[in-house]
């Protein structure tokens, strides 16, 4: 089969379904499987069977086609530590016999199955979105398969793409194997009034401080709301998200927040809600321990917002100068930045006014596109 010009076939497989917004490798396999169309390669993308993660009422049509991307929805045990394996796995095979030249596989979970179309003598990608192994909500044995799969991409992979230079680090000291940086892109956003938000919880602009993402440990919603309990203010904390089987998690945070009424959960947002969101927030909030490149983050920055993370590398390498850190993992330090935040609103407007502009310039999807693809044409 010849990869020359645009007659490339392509498979991704490792993410639960597109479209959606279930998590970040989400918006990374629409983004790149839905450009790559445009620009005419024929691509695939395999589909997890089963409802969303934040439960059913969000899920989405069946499609067989979205944006020029062919769908294909595969075999999966809807079932905590066995829908990825699955799905997988079913991936796998149907990519092993396709009419693909390149399988990209996304997570390192997935990439388990990565020596199978590797025998059929596809050209295999995977891209690492970070070091999943390391996840607080695995069991012994998701983290196992999930570590194997980290080792069969060293092993099988022709290439293996990496979102941060800590994680190419790791790599590199792990297992003396070299990786290609490319980062993810963001998209310019629209600032929406706070409309809907005001209707449905009473949100007005610049009022509350925003968590906006995956409700899971290493998120660090929990060092949030132990520091937002000791400010003062009469702003509100709003914990916009679902879980992602971590329906445990959901609950002890919620019991931690018992007794503020400034706290609100929102659960899942997407579409309006979600822009409305990220455009009226006074300062946006990740406190993670644990990431690989946080989209939600670029996505906040996209907004113009003021944004307040966790100093681990992952989060410092994105947005350079342009947000606030604290220490990871650290209630008091975050508790006193966002206190400091909140007093000195003309630091915030200084933050708000040169983020959207710093992010767009440096994080580009037709870039990471072009990447990519030059990648798949080259890779040994």
């Amino acid at each position: 089969m010849s990869i020359s010009g645009n007659k490339m076939n392509i498979a991704m497989l490792g993410h639960k379904r597109i479209p959606s917004r279930e998590g970040g490798i989400e918006v990374v396999v629409e983004e790149l499987s839905t450009r790559m169309a445009r620009l005419g390669y024929n691509v695939t993308c395999y589909n997890r069977r089963g409802h969303h993660v934040s439960g059913k009422e969000h899920d989405g049509e069946k499609l067989k086609e979205y944006k020029g991307v062919r769908l294909k929805s595969i075999f999966t045990i809807n079932r905590k530590g066995l829908a990825a394996m699955t799905s997988s796995f079913s991936g796998a095979v149907c990519s092993a016999f396709g009419k693909y030249d390149v399988v990209h596989f996304h997570a390192e979970g997935p990439a388990f199955m990565c020596w199978l179309p590797k025998i059929f003598r596809k050209r295999i990608i995977v891209t690492v979105h970070g070091l999943d192994h390391q996840r607080a909500k695995w069991g012994r044995l998701a983290s196992w398969y999930i570590m194997q799969g980290e080792k069969n991409a060293v092993k099988y992979a022709d290439e293996i793409i990496v979102l941060s230079r800590n994680v190419q680090q790791y790599f590199k000291d792990t297992y003396g194997r070299e990786t290609v940086y490319i980062p993810n892109g963001v998209n310019s956003k629209p600032i929406r009034p706070a409309d809907q938000i005001k209707e449905k919880w009473g949100l007005e602009k610049d009022r509350y401080i925003l968590f906006l993402g995956r409700v899971v440990p290493e998120k660090g919603a929990h060092y949030l709301i132990k520091a937002f309990k000791e400010i003062k203010t009469d702003k509100c904390l709003v914990i916009a998200g679902g879980s992602s089987d971590t329906n445990g998690y959901m609950d002890e945070i919620k019991a931690l927040a018992k007794g503020d009424d400034r706290i609100l959960f929102t659960g899942f947002v997407q579409g309006r809600l979600k822009h409305e969101l990220y455009s009226n927030a006074y300062v946006y909030v990740l406190p993670s321990d644990l990431e690989g490149m946080p989209l939600s983050l670029l996505e906040a920055m996209s907004y113009g917002n003021c944004c307040l993370t966790s100093d681990i590398d992952e989060c410092t390498e994105v947005v350079g100068d342009k947000a606030v850190a604290f220490r990871k993992g650290e209630v008091d330090d975050l508790r006193d930045r966002l206190q400091d935040l909140i007093k000195e609103s003309k630091t915030v407007a200084e933050y708000k006014g040169t983020a959207a502009e710093y992010i767009l310039e440096k994080y580009n999807w037709d870039d990471v596109v072009e990447k990519t693809l030059a990648l798949y044409k080259t890779c040994r």
